[in-house]
């Protein structure tokens, strides 16, 4: 299968999701992350036009740990809009490109106007993108996309309907997480905050409610016709 993750800044998809996709990439998925944001506003210290750039390389460094395609859509952070076409746009030619079986990417519930922006934009491209019609181009149409909403952070506001056992990639994933080191490494020298450990800690919770050690937990966007009957996290 082909599997796209979208999210809002460079380290979400580490936060959230990570340990699903490297099972997906265990049972042999082509798995792509596309990152709408760079995090160019992520530091008190670093600039903007620093920090971008930086924080694009280290998700890249991420990806290469597990094996994931890593795509920046490069839009500056607070940047993100729902409603502008151009955004919509350029989320549609990568997943047309991506061709998924299905989509992760931000829950509606998610306490973060950036990430709520996202979550329009994913919506809203994913059908969009089926569209044979609409700017046909290098890719072909995409299929009509089942979406999984992951995690927001903490678990606020969050019901899970879904839980995938990640107990044996925690640790993988905690290591792409670090590969973040222009927001861990701040948090930890000037925050005094291990946000690796505070991970741990949500997916050790979303483990104690499905009967694992950790796990990571997911809701599927139930609008028509997106919904399926066969189960397609691993």
């Amino acid at each position: 299968m082909n599997v796209l993750a979208i999210g809002c800044h460079p380290d979400d998809i580490e936060i959230q999701c990570a340990g699903t996709l490297i099972k997906c990439k265990k049972r042999g998925d082509r798995v792509i992350v596309c990152h709408i944001c760079n995090g160019n506003m992520g530091h008190v210290v670093i600039p903007p036009e620093e920090l971008g750039p930086m924080r694009n390389r280290e998700a890249e460094n991420a990806g290469l740990l597990a094996g994931f395609e890593v795509i920046s859509l490069d839009i500056g952070d607070l940047l993100p809009n729902g409603c502008d076409i151009n955004q919509r746009d350029a989320l549609v030619d990568v997943i047309r490109y991506a061709d998924p079986d299905f989509i992760i990417t931000h829950s509606p519930t998610d306490y973060m106007p950036d990430h709520l922006a996202v979550n329009k934009l994913v919506f809203d491209a994913s059908f969009t993108a089926s569209c044979p019609q609409y700017k046909p181009g290098k890719y072909p149409a995409s299929k009509v996309t089942p979406i999984y909403y992951m995690d927001n952070l903490a678990g606020n506001k969050f019901e899970p309907t879904m839980y995938v056992d990640i107990t044996d990639e925690i640790e993988l994933k905690l290591k792409m997480l670090e590969c973040h080191e222009s927001q861990l490494k701040w948090m930890r020298d000037h925050d005094h905050i291990d946000f690796a450990d505070f991970v741990r800690t949500c997916s050790k919770y979303r483990g104690f409610q499905s009967n694992c050690t950790y796990a990571e937990a997911f809701c599927e966007e139930m609008a028509y016709p997106k919904v399926i009957t066969k189960r397609l996290l691993p």
